[in-house]
């Protein structure tokens, strides 16, 4: 009878953290969704109608990009996750779309690692957010690769006077707290419980080559994916300049968005705010960067989040059979 009472005492805790999450999401996303202080949904809607981007076919084609990135996004965490073992195309769709439901207003996804981990044994969850890691990394590569190239085109083209002495201070005592980090972690003065600069090493090694350039290249497809999204977007809106600065400014805003640890419930609010600033140079108002900012929003966050809340509400916890006792 405990452990009758023991199991349903299990069940009724992990069908509540289930519904309080995804009562979150859907609340935040409402909220986000009615009552954005930066955009009014009347003249948002006003927007959707002269862009001519409610036409079926239009409609067909920004889905068919959305599904493109989540897609290649799960074949990266196929990729990633067959280091430790091999699992289903639909076991990563899994993963995937449920800790992006899970770790929807946590900050910059963090909750994403405990979540997917929770798919896993648990002597496998260390390699798991390991592996969730460098899936993020390779993301943050293409990010920084692509945006200084377009920033540093932007700041050509336009003549924006930048900080330069500031920003070399800063970067110098980043370095230098860098380099202090790296020798503590190599000296063994600051570590982790269970983590150190030889098991990070270590891991980073039995991850194959083949597998490290397959999740940098997925992220780099995925990245021109939604980056020009964004541009056919902006198309819509009535964005009239060259490609080659019209990408150098939204590589820019992905760039400086990424630099800025939020909460990503607030994500559409300070991209919002980076791309009005950027766009204003290219003479294009606040009303339809916004529109644009909030369209990649629902497109690649919520409704993937909306399927991801069928994997959060059927997620069963991995169980381990215990083992006998010696009599």
């Amino acid at each position: 009878m405990q452990i009758s009472a023991s199991h349903k005492t299990k069940q009724f805790f992990t069908f509540a953290i289930k519904v309080a999450i995804l009562i979150g999401a859907a609340y935040f996303i409402y909220d986000k969704l009615a009552h954005n202080t930066q955009l009014d949904f009347d003249a948002f809607w006003n927007q959707l109608e002269t862009s001519q981007l409610l036409e079926p076919l239009v409609i067909f084609g920004l889905l068919i990009a959305s599904f493109l990135n989540w897609f290649l996004e799960i074949i990266k965490w196929k990729t990633l996750v067959s280091a430790i073992k091999s699992i289903s195309l639909w076991e990563s769709t899994a993963h995937s779309l449920g800790g992006l439901t899970a770790s929807l207003f946590t900050p910059n996804r963090v909750g994403e690692y405990g979540a997917k981990a929770l798919y896993f044994l648990k002597s496998e969850r260390k390699r798991v957010v390991g592996l969730n890691f460098l899936g993020n990394i390779a993301q943050l590569i293409a990010t920084i690769v692509f945006g200084w190239i377009g920033f540093t085109i932007f700041v050509i083209e336009f003549g924006i006077e930048l900080p330069w002495y500031r920003i070399a201070r800063i970067s110098a005592f980043v370095l230098v707290l860098g380099g202090f980090f790296i020798a503590g972690v190599k000296q063994k003065r600051f570590q982790m419980k269970g983590f150190s600069w030889k098991r990070v090493r270590g891991f980073m090694r039995n991850v194959s080559t083949k597998i490290h350039w397959k999740n940098l290249f997925l992220s780099v497809l995925r990245y021109a994916i939604f980056s020009h999204q964004f541009y056919v977007l902006l198309l819509f809106f009535g964005l009239n300049t060259s490609y080659t600065i019209a990408m150098s400014a939204i590589t820019s805003m992905y760039l400086i968005t990424s630099l800025i640890p939020m909460l990503f419930i607030f994500d559409v609010v300070v991209k919002g705010s980076v791309a009005v600033w950027l766009f204003g140079y290219l003479n294009l108002s606040e009303l339809p960067i916004l529109s644009v900012v909030s369209l990649m929003w629902i497109l690649n966050f919520v409704l993937p989040s909306i399927v991801g809340s069928y994997f959060v509400l059927n997620f069963t916890p991995i169980r381990t059979k215990e083992k006998p006792v010696a009599s």
